[in-house]
């Protein structure tokens, strides 16, 4: 009789879980506490590699779970190839570039959205949205108005393409693999498939296939859940069991119940053979301990493993893998609660009571007349015209527990922002001399997680761009807030100063004494000139006043009044400073723009024009004229070198030129300009003389002019 009301009550909901219900209304709670179970349920797999193969299990989520997913569709890799010019006598450079385009399933039910995502460990999207690595990203949510991918149907066809209707999944459109080793990496997806927390009730009821329905509240939400395994009834008795839950009847439904609520009274009538049947198993048979694995929001959803263990006899141990997200303290909660459970479960009570038990159905919460304790009917049974209950005791969760989670090294998720450039033409850092035109160029970021960038290149006006270097390194970088005036570049300039606003809030600047600062310390590219500075002072948030300058280092004096707001600055630094070779004649225009996964797809030019100061001699210092009796003029200076700046022998600067070669220009009393070359460091003029400028000729171009105003 029994058998046939449980099978009764299984066949309501139907389906694969149909008698998972009826078993577990009468008996079968109790062999998966005291015996193993026959069916495989859920395990703790959702991290492994991702798979692409054919039949693979979807599973259903909710919360916000990070899982691998399945690629369903890829396309082959896509090469690129960019050539570089290799310069005077050197060939051409062809470098590769891989990428690829596919899509992941993520859940057999709708999403609301997907947060991180990693790549083979690494972080590849942070909470923000950014990417580590170049590429189109698209989210298809499993809504029922879901159209086929755009991308999927083009390569397929539209007729083979599907909507996939009520499953989500990912889509990467060119998705750069240089950081991969040139193959699709391995993804893990933080999916969030609901708003909040989800209750293990509604879990239930939503997987239950329209045979169960949303019963009481269960504890604790589950921050996430996959919900898979060999059959529906595995994952519900996996809710049940760690939830402390059982199904019962109500109406054409099962509902998932737990903990105290309505409870029927009834009477023990003894009828059919005794009154307060009473039976308990031995302490031995329950387990001593109670291991739980989860996953945990702390450590990334990675693993974690909570055990609670009891005093007394027996050695059993219990393990249970739940794949939901629950913090340690949760996890530890439910292995404490489950060990109470199947402690509390080694007691029976059979009633015997008249016609009235007819009325209660198998998973009922009843009260014995003169007792406390809360039962639930776990069997029901009609014998010599008596109806008799198999009791099991309601026992309560246990207060919170407390539990670590142990440490773990989170890939650090920080913005990328967009890339900052400073650039220009400026004499080599270094002592080697520069045979064609080189740009130095520092980058950073706007913000602190920027990971480099390519830097691209037009020398038509941004009709084409290559890619002309790459900023792998980030470097201090900013603009000009306040220029600092002209000032004489032999002597310290200490009643002039400078105001800069650097990229991001983590990018400072210090100070230097003399000897650091003649050893090269504290030298920044402001515009066109090298300074350096001894005093770096906070005056604002990430604005810098900058003091004790050393300016025109480098024979770039010529720019000392030229400064303006808003120009680049950048602190040269080995190695954020990054020399670019420019096979391109002097007064080219070139367009430099950065290309990074956090400066989107609309290039932000930087114009910088090819001066030949890389290549030329500085100008000429100590420009003397003197009177002769006719009313001539003697002029007299002395040469510099690009290859001279340490002075090491303190007698005299090496030529580093094919040949010793000036260009003096003269201005007339009459108006006029004329020109003369020497090949020594003087001339003699004419009397009508009124102004003279000095250059010296290099092998590559000439330097920046000296100019003299002569007097009467």
């Amino acid at each position: 009789m029994a058998t046939l009301i449980l099978t009764a009550v299984g066949t309501i909901v139907g389906g694969p879980i149909g008698g998972a219900i009826g078993a577990m209304a009468g008996q079968a709670i109790d062999r998966e506490l005291f015996g193993p179970g026959p069916r495989q349920g859920p395990r703790l797999r959702e991290l492994a590699l991702q798979t692409s193969s054919y039949g693979s299990e979807i599973p259903h989520l909710f919360g916000t779970m990070r899982v691998a997913g399945s690629v369903i569709w890829a396309t082959d890799l896509i090469e690129t190839r960019d050539r570089e010019g290799g310069g005077k006598g050197a060939p051409d450079t062809i470098r590769y570039s891989y990428a690829a385009s596919f899509a992941v399933l993520l859940s057999a039910r709708p999403i609301v959205g997907v947060g991180r995502i990693w790549a083979d460990g690494k972080l590849l999207r942070g909470a923000g949205g950014d990417f580590a690595a170049r590429t189109s990203f698209r989210l298809n949510l499993g809504s029922e108005d879901q159209a086929p991918d755009p991308l999927i149907a083009s390569a397929v066809g539209p007729a083979r393409a599907t909507a996939m209707r009520g499953q989500a999944y990912a889509v990467f459109e060119g998705l750069a693999l240089a950081d991969f080793g040139n193959r699709i990496p391995s993804l893990t997806f933080e999916v969030q498939a609901d708003d909040a927390a989800v209750d293990p009730a509604a879990i239930a009821a939503a997987i239950g296939g329209g045979g169960v329905a949303a019963g009481e509240p269960m504890a604790p939400r589950l921050g996430g859940f996959s919900a898979y395994g060999g059959s529906r009834r595995a994952v519900l008795e996996t809710l049940a069991k760690t939830g402390g839950g059982w199904f019962g009847a109500e109406g054409d439904h099962v509902t998932l119940r737990s903990g105290a609520g309505p409870a029927r009274g009834l009477a023990d009538a003894g009828l059919g053979g005794g009154r307060g049947v009473r039976r308990i198993a031995p302490a031995d048979q329950a387990p001593r301990s109670v291991t739980v694995g989860h996953y945990d929001a702390a450590r990334d959803y990675q693993a974690g493993l909570q055990r609670a263990t009891r005093p007394g006899a027996g050695w059993r141990e219990q393990h249970v893998e739940l794949p939901a997200v629950l913090s340690a303290g949760e996890a530890k909660q439910v292995a404490a609660s489950m060990l109470t459970r199947i402690d509390a479960d080694r007691r029976r009570r059979r009633v015997a009571c008249g016609w009235e038990g007819l009325t209660i159905a198998p998973g009922d919460r009843v009260r014995v007349a003169g007792e406390e304790t809360l039962w639930r009917v776990g069997g029901w049974s009609l014998e010599a015209m008596a109806v008799e209950l198999d009791l099991v005791p309601v026992a309560l969760a246990t207060a919170t527990a407390l539990a670590d989670p142990g440490t773990v090294v989170a890939a650090p998720d920080r913005p990328r922002g967009r890339t900052v450039i400073v650039a220009a033409e400026l004499p080599p850092l270094g002592e080697g001399l520069a045979t064609q035109p080189q740009l130095i160029v520092v980058a950073g970021g706007t913000e602190t997680g920027w990971r480099g960038a390519a830097l691209m290149m037009s020398t038509d006006s941004g009709t084409s761009w290559s890619i002309a270097a790459t900023l792998p390194t980030g470097g201090v970088v900013g603009s000009v807030v306040v220029p600092p005036g002209a000032a004489p570049a032999a002597i310290e300039d200490r009643g002039g100063s400078l105001t800069v606003e650097l990229a991001n809030d983590a990018m400072i600047l210090s100070g230097a004494d003399a000897a650091a600062m003649d050893g090269g310390a504290n030298l920044a590219m402001v515009g066109e000139e090298l300074i350096q500075f001894g005093a770096a002072e906070p005056a604002g948030p990430r604005r810098w006043r900058l003091s004790r300058l050393w300016r025109g280092r480098r024979g770039t004096e010529a720019a000392t009044g030229t400064h303006r707001a808003g120009e680049g600055f950048a602190l040269l630094s080995a190695p954020s400073a990054v020399v670019v070779p420019i096979a391109r004649p002097i007064g080219t225009r070139l367009l430099l723009a950065p290309a990074s996964v956090g400066d989107g797809d609309e290039l932000r030019p930087v114009e910088v024009v090819l001066t030949g100061a890389s290549v030329a001699p500085p100008s000429p210092v100590h420009v003397r004229a003197a009177r002769r009796p006719d009313g001539g003029l003697d002029l007299r200076w002395i040469r510099r070198s690009r290859a001279g700046w340490q002075w090491s022998d303190r007698i005299d600067v090496p030529l580093a030129e094919e040949r010793e070669r000036y260009r003096v220009e003269v201005d007339t009393a009459s108006g006029g300009t004329r020109s003369a070359a020497t090949e020594g460091p003087a001339l003699s003029l004419e009397s009508d003389a009124l102004s003279v400028r000095v250059m010296q000729i290099g092998t590559h171009a000439a330097s920046p002019a000296r100019p003299i105003m002569l007097e009467d």
